[in-house]
């Protein structure tokens, strides 16, 4: 906890230099974005080490026992850690124990699991080849950099608090407009995301194993997946494919670590690791209402719709139309940065979405979940359930630096905190 408190206090002094010193209201790519991936890793391992050699096996939990380390790492392993070239500007995040087992050679040690996670017999395969998996990441990075630079000029987001198209457009326009100008300012996180992968993956880190077919898979340390994004049927749902390995840091330091409100932490969390601009506060704090609002909804309507596969269809089609407006609706303070036209355009919209989820909240009861339950997994929705299978019906790889844990327990580890 101390090591938390230094790292993210540390990156918030340089955030507040960069914001209201140098360049306010102005992206730019500085020292600040390199010092957040360090963030993660310092804290992920710092919590790593703790449930590896300070805490009891029976207190954590699979995910925790998976990824505990249970010996303090040396000076170049630490330094290697968290300065290697592959992930030292944009990361992704990874877990010590991934990259540890890369660094030395045994990630391509693997044994064939069924879909059970049962072992089936051992086989050998030469090292896997990362040019297809790199090349077409790198399509998908000239293609959304293409979209940038053309499609997402035409469509500002600061479009949607201008007084004529306030004062013009009606209620429906105004919300596709919301939807599509959010949409187009995607591809550029998709753009960064999906090249720093392809780096990792022709340095040979990313590797996951095989899938039934004996296909190679390079997603281990995989950011975002852009299929499910754009057709997210639930708040959950989007947050869990985007920005997947900060997602994964926030559940594995705060979220399942919290002794109250867990989910109010770990949106705060988020906040002050994005920045000091006040627009990421207003962003994740109406998260948390659209979070739980969906919830609710979810635990107590949801069941009324899936028993026929008609019905379950015009389910998923609403619920996405839903969630997309409330994304968007939520993450406008996120681009604009300032409070003045993030409250401009809340203003303009009534601050209806708000008013809504607390009636939902006031309405619906909220089912109390244990954190890490299979009540948190997202069910998929019909065009993205083949996608979910495949990935479930995966070979997986997880070894340790601590030699007492053999090959067998590592697998289906590994196995059960993925179907998580």
């Amino acid at each position: 906890r101390y090591c938390f408190v230094f790292a993210l206090g540390y990156l918030t002094v340089c955030q507040i230099t960069r914001v209201y010193i140098f360049d306010y209201g102005q992206y730019s790519a500085d020292f600040s974005g390199p010092m957040m991936i360090i963030t993660q890793k310092i804290t992920s391992l710092a919590f790593e080490i703790h449930d590896g050699m300070f805490r009891k096996n029976e207190d954590l939990t699979p995910s925790q026992r998976c990824l505990a380390v249970r010996r303090m790492p040396s000076l170049l392993e630490y330094l290697s850690y968290n300065c290697n070239f592959m992930g030292i500007l944009a990361g992704p995040l990874c877990s010590y124990k991934d990259y540890i087992t890369f660094i030395e050679g045994r990630s391509y040690q693997l044994q064939q699991s069924e879909a059970n996670g049962k072992e089936d017999a051992k086989y050998e395969q030469t090292d896997p080849s990362p040019n297809i998996a790199v090349a077409q990441k790198l399509l998908v990075c000239g293609l959304s950099l293409l979209f940038h630079m053309t499609i997402t000029k035409t469509l500002p987001v600061e479009y949607n608090i201008d007084d004529h198209f306030r004062a013009t457009a009606s209620w429906p326009v105004r919300f596709f407009y919301l939807y599509v100008s959010l949409m187009a300012a995607r591809p550029k996180y998709y753009f960064a995301w999906t090249l720093a992968d392809a780096i990792n993956n022709a340095a040979g880190f990313g590797f996951r194993g095989y899938d039934k077919n004996g296909v190679t898979r390079w997603d281990l340390i995989s950011n975002l997946r852009i299929q499910r994004i754009e057709f997210s049927t639930s708040f959950k749902m989007f947050l869990d494919n985007w920005n997947i390995q900060t997602a994964l840091w926030l559940k594995r330091v705060c979220y399942e670590r919290a002794t109250f409100s867990p989910t109010i932490q770990t949106f705060i969390l988020s906040a002050i690791w994005h920045g000091v601009y006040p627009g990421y506060y207003l962003t994740f704090l109406t998260g948390v209402l659209m979070t739980l609002a969906a919830r609710a909804i979810r635990n107590n309507i949801r069941h009324y719709f899936v028993e026929s596969s008609a019905v379950k269809v015009c389910y998923d089609i609403v619920t996405w139309m839903a969630t997309q407006v409330a994304i968007s609706y939520t993450v406008v303070p996120f681009v604009l940065l300032s409070v003045k036209p993030s409250f401009t355009f809340y203003s303009s919209c009534y601050f209806c979405l708000h008013i809504a989820s607390i009636l939902v909240l006031l309405i619906f009861p909220l089912k109390r979940t244990q954190k890490g339950s299979k009540k948190h997994e997202n069910v998929q929705p019909m065009w993205s359930k083949k996608l979910e299978e495949e990935n479930i019906l995966q070979k997986n790889s997880y070894s340790t630096t601590n030699n007492s844990f053999n090959q067998k327990q590592e697998i289906t580890c590994r196995y059960q905190t993925l179907k998580q």
